[in-house]
């Protein structure tokens, strides 16, 4: 049976190279973000959506999936970062924003999913380390990944025939990374200096070489209770 997969920002960083990856396993890809990728594949289905504009999700997701009766993996990737210092710099309105996307859309993304997609088998939200951390100029970043990961507990234990998990997958060099990379390396932000050290080394991957290491992540987290928090690097 043909897998059914659906990841959200699909256009680049790890949604691209799973969507490679899924691609040249014989799966359906279902993907949405605000760019297209340049795929042409008859097992690629697209539909631009821009995941802030919440009242829009519910449409384009049931259009997009209007003959998907299952999914075998939903990938909740898409996720965006404010300006980066200290929270007393952070306006309210850019933390508002990052939650809409990282949090807020997931949320109505998921509800919709579970109303019109009789068979989900498994729901992935990729959180971040900042949600541990809590270092400094990761401000409203860091809070959308811990309600990330709160938000995945809450669907476990309420939909218990869906497994679910928020997983780490570790430093990738992906549109977030680059943007810390480019920033003034200030000893009070610890953070940038580490990212900035693993840029162009075998600690920072490129999205299609850790794709082949997520797609085995996501499998061998179904062995583990539904709803957890999970570090790719403790998985063995």
């Amino acid at each position: 049976m043909q897998k059914n997969i659906l990841i959200t920002g699909i256009s680049s960083g790890i949604g691209a190279g799973l969507l490679n990856y899924y691609l040249n396993a014989g799966c359906h890809v279902y993907g949405v973000s605000r760019r297209k990728p340049t795929i042409n594949s008859e097992h690629f289905h697209f539909t631009t959506l821009d995941l802030s504009k919440l009242d829009q999700i519910p449409e384009t997701l049931v259009t997009l999936l209007e003959e998907v009766t299952s999914l075998e993996l939903v990938v909740l990737n898409a996720g965006i970062m404010p300006p980066f210092g200290d929270m007393k710099n952070t306006s309210l309105a850019d933390i508002k924003d990052v939650m809409q996307i990282n949090v807020w859309a997931n949320k109505v993304l998921l509800d919709c999913l579970i109303s019109h997609v009789p068979n989900i088998k498994q729901v992935i939200g990729i959180t971040s380390r900042a949600s541990q951390t809590g270092s400094r100029g990761l401000n409203g970043y860091a809070i959308s990944k811990v309600a990330l990961n709160t938000l995945i507990t809450l669907y476990a234990a309420e939909e218990p025939n869906i497994h679910f998990t928020a997983l780490m997958p570790g430093l990738i060099d992906t549109p977030i990374t680059e943007y810390i990379c480019q920033l003034e390396p200030l000893p009070i932000y610890p953070s940038i200096q580490k990212v900035q050290s693993k840029k162009g080394t075998p600690d920072m991957l490129q999205p299609e070489e850790v794709a082949p290491k997520l797609a085995w992540a996501f499998e061998r987290v179904l062995s583990l209770p539904s709803g957890q928090f999970v570090d790719i690097h403790n998985l063995g």
